[in-house]
């Protein structure tokens, strides 16, 4: 069964928000909503040994999505021909427990369309064979998107390319996320979600504690 999910290169993210940018400008995302985002972790260490790396999270496409377990009408469900977690609105109630149930804070509220909505990997593009928004906007060339199923789609060459030590998920727990990130040593530690506030004043910590 096939596993489309993003994988972000860490070591070659540059923080300049273009996947923001290019990810509200394709789905016509409201002001003060996101379905990617790019969190600064860093800077932490004692001068002069800095660390510091740039986070984009979105959707991850858990396997185990405790976001479709919650759900009482079916509108957070998983596509039975790609395997991606989606909504459709139209089954929205607007109860939010998929909100509340994300363990990331990745999903947004419209308030206009009074729906819950997310990353869909941009299957509009997708679907026609074109990258999704983000992964074409990026200027560091750091976004990859495929099936983790197929190792000569891009996002299993580039994890195929990393260091075993490398490659991290967000902090699992029990959802089994499917994006991947690589972060390497040379950069920065990787730091896990509980870590990152600890770590940084400058880390937004709302990304995995959205108010629903």
């Amino acid at each position: 069964m096939s596993r489309y999910c993003l994988v972000v290169d860490l070591d070659r993210c540059i923080g300049c928000h273009a996947c923001e940018v290019a990810c509200k400008n394709e789905n016509g995302i409201a002001l003060g909503e996101y379905w990617n985002r790019v969190i600064q972790v860093g800077p932490h260490g004692t001068f002069p040994d800095l660390e510091q790396y740039w986070l984009p999270v979105q959707c991850q496409q858990c396997e185990d999505a405790p976001c479709v377990h919650v759900c009482p009408t079916g509108a957070s469900y998983r596509d039975p021909e790609t395997n991606m977690v989606l909504v459709a609105k139209e089954k929205c109630i607007g109860c939010k427990y998929c909100m509340m149930a994300c363990p990331y804070g990745v999903r947004s509220w419209n308030a206009a369309e009074r729906a819950v909505e997310k990353c869909t990997l941009c299957g509009q593009l997708t679907s026609v064979g074109e990258q999704p928004a983000c992964v074409a906007a990026c200027c560091s060339a750091c976004r990859f998107y495929g099936d983790l199923d197929d190792p000569s789609s891009d996002v299993s060459v580039a994890i195929a390319n990393a260091d075993a030590s490398a490659v991290h998920t967000l902090k699992d727990v029990g959802n089994a996320p499917t994006a991947r990130y690589i972060l390497s040593e040379k950069t920065a530690a990787w730091l896990d979600v509980d870590e990152i506030e600890a770590a940084s004043d400058s880390a937004d910590p709302a990304w995995f504690r959205k108010e629903a």
